[in-house]
């Protein structure tokens, strides 16, 4: 029997579909509002302001039609309170003040002048190169193209990045603004990956954020930023920094470790065996402290931790829409490993979406 048919006996049941149904198709509204809230240069003018900032400070503050103000700053700042961007809150004890915003521990990752500051991060994946593929997903199921990206584009995205240079300085600006933090975390809470290196070459480093953050906190190792010729031209290194060109496909510079950071997600199955073949060849033994590390996510549900499961799951399907990879969980990195002739690995998940693996010959 329809559906509609029982409309009368399961009318709670009906609305709470259309609802359930009606927040997916909507979500994006979040994701948009905080596009457009780093746009207008919201979190700096709050946090600039020193206190609470009420909502006609905020609307005079800003460069914008004012005409549109007051009313609509208003709904724009009431979804992203909902989503947990920023407070409202008193400025003082009076009862009769003017409620004013705050930032919160997420905004403050959105100031610009942040050193961990994540803007870049979200202006490259809400820009419309990187959008456009998703109306494409339907389309590519019935192509033969390798991605969704390709047939919206006409070309794999690491190849339109190479003949675009704005979508190039957006991408490796955004993996900068990831690493600054990961690392930031890694180098307090996980130094122990890298003591007893003598050298390591960071593959696909782009712009070399991680290798720098690296060879600062261990100045007696010698660091190396592996990536594609177009991506390292005219970048210089340092005492214990160096830039090479190449391609990973074909030979890895040897090092004492091999690092992955955000790279095997990228790639099919059978491109990641490829892959730490390469990066085997290019190390010592385990008894002599070679080793690979890898920095990618290990898919996760059994912590009770909804939301960070869901994320794990936007990024696989991100994964299959922009490049041709996935999200693993410990059995698919375990089979990679064992694929490509590592003999042992150990999963520390230290740094919250994602965990540090390091990998043995």
């Amino acid at each position: 029997m329809a559906l509609s048919q029982n409309i009368g006996d399961e009318t709670s049941e009906v609305l709470a579909a259309q609802a359930h149904i009606a927040n997916h198709v909507f979500n994006y509204i979040n994701s948009m509002s905080l596009k457009c809230a780093i746009e207008l240069g919201i979190p700096d003018i709050i946090h600039s302001h020193g206190r609470a900032m009420t909502l006609s400070d905020l609307v005079n503050a800003l460069s914008i039609n004012k005409s549109k103000g007051q009313d609509c700053i208003y709904r724009l700042m009431r979804i992203l309170i909902h989503a947990g961007f920023f407070i409202q809150t008193k400025s003082n004890e009076e009862q009769d003040q003017e409620e004013g915003y705050l930032l919160t521990p997420t905004s403050r990752l959105l100031l610009k002048d942040e050193p961990l500051s994540l803007v870049p991060f979200v202006q490259a994946q809400l820009d419309p190169v990187l959008m456009d593929p998703w109306h494409s997903l339907g389309k590519w199921f019935k192509n033969g193209d390798s991605t969704p990206f390709a047939t919206a584009h006409g070309k794999p995205l690491f190849e339109y990045a190479g003949d675009e240079p704005r979508l190039n300085r957006l991408f490796n600006e955004a993996m900068a603004s990831d690493a600054r933090l990961i690392m930031s975390v890694l180098i307090k809470n996980g130094k122990g990956v890298f003591e007893g290196l003598t050298s390591l070459v960071d593959v696909g480093g782009g712009i070399g954020t991680v290798a720098k953050a690296i060879s600062n906190a261990f100045l007696e190792l010698k660091c190396f930023v592996f990536d594609l010729p177009h991506v390292v031209e005219g970048l210089e290194g340092s005492n214990n920094l160096s830039y090479v060109g190449g391609d990973m496909f074909k030979s890895i510079p040897s090092a004492d470790a091999i690092l992955l950071k955000w790279i095997l997600h990228d790639w099919s199955d059978e491109d990641c065996v490829k892959i730490l073949k390469k990066c085997k060849e290019a190390i010592p033994s385990k008894e002599n402290g070679g080793k690979v590390i890898i920095i990618d996510i290990v898919v996760d549900n059994q912590k009770g931790d909804n939301k960070s499961y869901e994320t794990q799951l936007f990024s696989d399907v991100l994964m299959m829409v922009h490049v041709s990879g996935k999200e693993r969980n410990r059995q698919d990195w375990a089979k990679l490993f064992f694929d490509a002739g590592f003999s042992d690995y150990k999963i520390s998940p230290i740094l919250g979406l994602r965990s540090v693996i390091e990998v043995y010959p």
